[in-house]
């Protein structure tokens, strides 16, 4: 990544900010350091020439006062680049997360899953540094240190000359020492999502591995990665300390050339000690941001390369496989059950967004495509309002796939309306309510996992921007609940992670009472849930049917993917899939 990716400023304003407000404070503190040098150049001259004390105390009094001034100043600096680092991680974890959110759950899971959850979080908290240590050196290196050179060429020729000589030293070694930095920067950053994987894959399997005796040598495992990781993270600090030492050493050399150059000319009579000292008061000034900017270089490089992957995902598109899926349809011949019918082109959206109290579900001619397979060619289907649909088949045939594209988490082809309106490509769903394979709970109440963000009409307008948002309804809660056959489970019990404190078949009941919460909340016209009963026995599951009734009843479209032929008994309409023959 560049010192100041363009990115950044483009998906983060409050970079933009930052780099404004630093700026400003950057020129404000470079004036201050030409003020402090003049004002005690002055101060130490009055003093030589034996000038009376009331004399000098007011020239100290402006010392002081700059003093303080710059003290504000390197505060006011720091405190904007806190609080602009708080604001960039914060607005670039929105983009990601809703990034995750558009490409769906096949593109997450296409992706390891602990690498995300490193950059989206250890990852951008390292952006801290970046922004209140190396990010302010830069802005001073650029403002502040060509105003000083200008300041001491004015004042003196021959010391800024030196300068502009000497300065090249410095960025010579940052380059080399950067490069060395980086390099084992990223081995460490790679090492870091090397022990994250392999500790969350170790922790999600471990009550198998503990089954079949082989804990034991994942354990070992983990420690050898974690060895690993430690080995690699006090290399870090070695090359840090040393280039830390090299950029100083370097810099202190600049500095004592001028020195005894000024030093010499004092004693020949050709400079000025007014002059002279002024001078060499602005000639550490003028090396520092530079020297600190290769010093810091390595505090910002755990931000940078999380960063360089956080704008990879938001660079992302999924227009390729749009494209992918158009192309491979037109080289596969329709099937028999597809014959006659047409491939249509990508849906776009027309007129209105459909919504509550719209008509039927109708899919004509829609195709989807995973990886480099059809998974689904060309299928029509109507799904109507008042009706318990069923999608049917065998492991594999596509029906997971089908959920997924009408949640719009696939690119498809072909036509999909509902009540006659084109439904527009993307994610945004505000008409319907799903519950996936997964229950996909999280810590706190079952109340609040059911209520979980069906206040909002929209999910993807924020939090602030929801005026109806409101406390969760107990009452709508309780009846979500009954009607998905959990009523034995109370609203107030207390879960664990991942909803640790149910058994699987209560786990998926409430599962399935967020997706009917959000129904009734949002009055949601659309429900899809995914084998929502296969962890029930068959009075759960006769619950959950007569729940799924009074939905249909309530003139909603209900889709209900099972094997299951309970549900299949209970159906107005059946969809069987076939699976497609590759050749």
């Amino acid at each position: 990544m560049r010192p100041l990716d363009p990115r950044l400023l483009r998906y983060a304003s409050a970079a933009r900010r930052f780099l404004l407000i630093g700026a400003l404070l950057g020129f404000a503190q470079t004036l201050v350091v030409i003020a402090f040098a003049w004002l005690l150049t002055r101060a130490i001259t009055l003093a030589i020439a034996g000038q009376f004390v009331g004399e000098i105390i007011p020239t100290l009094a402006a010392l002081a006062g700059v003093v303080v001034l710059r003290s504000v100043l390197i505060w006011l600096l720091e405190l904007a680049a806190n609080r602009g680092a708080a604001q960039v991680k914060s607005q670039l974890r929105a983009l990601v997360l809703a990034k995750l959110a558009d490409r769906g759950p096949d593109w997450v899971a296409s992706r390891q899953s602990a690498r995300l959850s490193t950059v989206v979080t250890t990852g951008l908290d390292a952006l801290d540094n970046y922004f209140a240590r190396y990010l302010p050196q830069l802005l001073l290196t650029v403002i502040a240190t060509p105003i000083l050179i200008a300041v001491m060429l004015w004042q003196d020729l021959g010391s800024g000359l030196t300068v502009l000589i000497v300065l090249p030293v410095i960025p010579v070694f940052m380059i080399l020492i950067g490069r060395a930095t980086q390099s084992v920067q990223q081995e460490q950053w790679q090492a870091l999502q090397r022990l994250s994987t392999g500790f969350l894959d170790v922790v999600g399997g471990l009550g198998t591995l503990k089954i079949y005796g082989r804990e034991r040598r994942q354990f070992d495992r983990i420690r050898s990665i974690t060895e690993e990781y430690r080995t690699r993270t006090m290399k870090v600090l070695r090359v840090s300390f040393l280039s830390g030492f090299v950029l100083e050493l370097a810099a202190s050399l600049s500095v004592a050339i001028i020195a005894v150059s000024i030093g010499l000319r004092l004693i020949d009579g050709a400079l000025l000690l007014g002059v002279g000292l002024f001078v060499l008061l602005l000639a550490p000034e003028a090396f520092l941001p530079l020297r600190q900017v290769g010093a810091q270089f390595h505090a910002a490089a755990d931000g940078l390369a999380a960063a360089e992957e956080l704008f990879a995902i938001l660079d992302d598109e999924a227009v390729p496989a749009a494209t992918a899926l158009s192309s491979a349809l037109s080289t596969v011949p329709p099937t028999a059950d597809a014959a006659g019918a047409r491939t249509a082109a990508p849906v776009e959206q027309l007129g209105p967004r459909p919504g509550s109290g719209s008509g039927a579900l109708r899919l004509a001619g829609v195709s989807v495509l995973r990886g480099d397979t059809i998974v689904i060619d060309r299928l029509h289907a109507e799904f109507a309002p008042g009706e318990l649909s069923v999608v049917r088949g065998v492991s594999g045939v596509g029906k997971s796939t089908l959920v997924a594209a009408l949640l719009g988490f696939v690119p498809v082809t072909g036509e999909l309306s509902l009540g006659g309106v084109a439904v527009p490509a993307g994610p945004g769903r505000p008409w319907l309510a799903w519950a996936g394979q997964k229950p996909g709970l999280f810590r706190g109440t079952v109340a609040e996992n059911v209520a979980l963000r069906a206040a909002s009409a929209d999910p993807t307008v924020p939090d602030q921007m929801a005026p109806s948002r409101t406390v969760p309804d107990p009452v709508l809660i309780a009846q979500a609940l009954l009607w998905a056959g959990a009523a034995d489970v109370s609203p107030a019990t207390v879960l664990g992670v991942n909803g640790d404190g149910l058994s699987g078949g209560q786990a998926q009941r409430v599962a399935a009472a967020r997706a009917i919460y959000r129904a009734l909340a949002n009055d949601c016209h659309v429900l899809i849930l995914d084998e929502p009963s296969s962890a029930l026995d068959a009075a759960a599951e006769a619950g959950l049917l007569a729940g799924l009734r009074r939905l249909a009843d309530q003139g909603r479209v209900v889709i209900v993917v099972s094997h299951r032929s309970a549900v299949a008994a209970e159906a107005d309409h059946e969809i069987e899939l076939q699976e497609l023959i590759h050749v």
